[in-house]
């Protein structure tokens, strides 16, 4: 009977075993499968991370690109012309008196002008037709209410509208600018 009991025992210790090793089979199964999700994971990780940092190399390599280009790329043309000198000649003084409308009190405008011209050689094709440009300042200035000259954007305005003016009378020539010395309302 010890001998029964010994096979007995011994069948035991080897029965469990075969689960034992079932269970580490399946254990070491499941980590090796865990490990391979970790590996497949942080693969997949990686290589969304890999594709993201090239994304964000190449947005950046090329914004750096395009500034670069944009801010630098006017520094390399040649400079192609030097800037002439322009050319001032002063007008009369122009006193007229404004446009009133159901006011008593008649106010006035005296201006000097000065016209600015690209070049020297405008002068001698304007003189012959400055009475012509005088004429357009009077009867337009004429037109004009106190309202009118109000604020910068008055000012600014009557400013573009000489400019017209004058470039029309002195076609085919132009100027560059109607400058203010002095500008008093009264």
């Amino acid at each position: 009977m010890a001998s029964a009991a010994a096979a007995k025992a011994k069948v035991k210790e080897q029965e469990p075993e075969p689960e034992e090793e079932k269970d580490s089979e399946a254990e070491g199964e499941s980590k090796a499968g865990a490990s391979e999700d970790k590996r497949g994971l942080l693969g997949f990780l990686s290589l969304k991370l890999a594709i993201i940092a090239g994304a964000g190399v190449l947005v950046l390599g090329g914004g750096g690109f395009a500034a670069y280009k944009f801010l630098f790329s006017h520094h390399s043309e040649p400079q192609s012309a030097a800037a002439k000198p322009v050319v001032f000649v002063d007008l009369p003084e122009v006193l007229v008196n404004l446009s009133n409308t159901g006011s008593e009190r008649t106010q006035y405008l005296k201006v000097k002008i000065v016209l600015e011209l690209p070049d020297q050689a405008t002068i001698t094709q304007i003189q012959p037709v400055m009475p012509r440009v005088m004429d357009a300042f009077q009867t337009y200035l004429r037109e004009l209410r106190p309202s009118d000259l109000d604020g910068s954007a008055g000012l600014y305005r009557l400013k573009e509208e000489l400019t017209r003016r004058v470039n029309a009378s002195i076609a085919p020539n132009r100027i560059n600018a109607v400058l203010f010395k002095e500008i008093v309302v009264q």
